[in-house]
């Protein structure tokens, strides 16, 4: 028997927000930004009315300024979001507790057992309840496997319902652009395109092996998501999610440029990341740095260590390395984000000394390892302000001992 998938998106999640918080917003184009002052001025999310003017996340406050002029800015409120997020889902427990967040505006839900009541009339319901009992609206997609319900959900929006049947994919999923299927972005459309595969039904009729010569594991992964074999389950809302990466990013008060400044922006960043990491006992083997120019064009490059580690000193020397090699340092940065990842206990690889080894460099780094926890310590019992690197202020470029940069951990 197949499977019943929901997936349930929030419409304009924080832009719906926001209206629901201040109703004489409602009917007019909304757009939740940064402050421009703090340059922070780029359009995180906007209401379907702000949508018609062509105003797109990713956008300037200038630029949705120019598409839209009456546009209405409002910064954003995460606390609330996060807020909101977890009463929708706690109407979604209600009916499972195979209920497993996507992202802060979407989740899925197996429903498999409810066998009297259909996945459509069950998303209906979600639908009314959220609308009445919260205030915002959601899209739900229904299908067999979370892959197709994803899809569905994107048909309908917003405040609809889309069904997705194993005996209708030929229908409605071969003929759209296989730029609509999960995991397929930019890059790899372009990889398909030489191939000409077009559409969701060219590629689940492919040749796999000119898909996994293009695009390798990644290549495996969409075919069977085309072919509509995607088998992974929805996991409980209740059950421990791994940690999958751990960063933190920053919009600098003005551009940043040379070696001292980016070491600085670099540090500031990554003391609250390792912090996080010492925390949860974790230690990373992989740092990625993402840099964004003045003219807001973004590269991400990453490095493999070649120790796990969870110490600030070790995750800013490799942040600054592949900065080096991938970044002219007198080339300005607006912002830039560091993540960790690839994670392993903290006590998973033991240290064995031998004849060859630097001692004074193994000395050296327990030393490191004992004052950052101590820091940490410290920062936790009398708050962030109580104690901090020297170096990690700089208040010309908005890094400050009490910064609120937004650290994000993905599970």
């Amino acid at each position: 028997m197949d499977r019943t998938i929901l997936l349930s998106d929030c419409d304009s999640f924080f832009a719906s927000v926001e209206i629901m918080l201040d109703p004489s917003l409602k009917g007019r184009p909304v757009a939740v930004a940064g402050d421009p002052k703090n340059r922070h001025g780029v359009v995180v999310a906007r209401n379907i009315e702000a949508k018609r003017f062509g105003v797109r996340t990713t956008d300037t406050v200038s630029a949705a300024k120019r598409k839209c002029p009456d546009i209405i800015l409002v910064p954003p409120h995460h606390k609330i979001y996060e807020e909101v997020s977890e009463k929708v889902n706690h109407i979604y427990l209600e009916y499972t507790e195979l209920v497993e967040p996507y992202s802060i505006d979407e989740s899925y839900l197996d429903v498999t057992k409810l066998t009297s009541r259909t996945g459509g009339d069950i998303a209906d319901e979600l639908r009314r309840r959220v609308k009445n009992e919260i205030g915002i609206t959601v899209s739900v997609g229904v299908s067999f496997n979370k892959c197709f319900a994803k899809l569905a959900c994107e048909i309908n929006k917003p405040d609809g319902t889309t069904y997705i049947p194993r005996d209708k994919v030929t229908e409605m999923v071969y003929p759209l652009p296989v730029s609509r299927l999960l995991y397929v972005g930019e890059s790899t459309c372009k990889e398909l395109d030489r191939l000409g595969i077009k559409t969701i039904g060219d590629l689940a009729s492919a040749d796999e092996k000119a898909i996994f010569s293009r695009l390798g594991k990644h290549g495996r992964v969409i075919l069977k998501y085309a072919k509509g074999l995607d088998d992974e389950l929805v996991h409980s809302y209740y059950e421990p999610r791994e940690t999958k990466s751990v960063g933190n990013g920053l919009t600098f008060k003005r551009d940043i440029v040379g070696e001292r400044e980016i070491h600085t922006g670099v540090a500031s960043l990554t003391e609250s990341v390792a912090a996080t990491l010492r925390g949860k006992g974790l230690k990373c083997n992989t740092v990625q740095v993402t840099i964004k120019s003045p003219n807001l064009s973004t590269i991400q490059r990453q490095t493999r260590l070649s120790e796990p580690t969870y110490l600030m000193k070790d995750i800013v020397e490799a942040a600054m390395s592949v900065i080096k090699k991938n970044w002219d340092m007198s080339s300005p940065i607006r912002a830039l984000t560091v993540t960790c990842s690839d994670f392993v206990p903290e006590d998973y690889v033991a240290q064995q000394i031998s004849i060859f080894d630097d001692v004074d460099g193994l000395k050296s780094h327990e030393k490191q390892e004992k004052i950052e926890k101590a820091i940490s310590t410290i920062r936790q019992k009398y708050g962030k302000e109580a104690i901090s690197y020297g170096y990690l202020e700089d208040k010309d470029i908005g890094i400050t001992n009490t910064s609120d940069e937004r650290l994000e951990e993905k599970k």
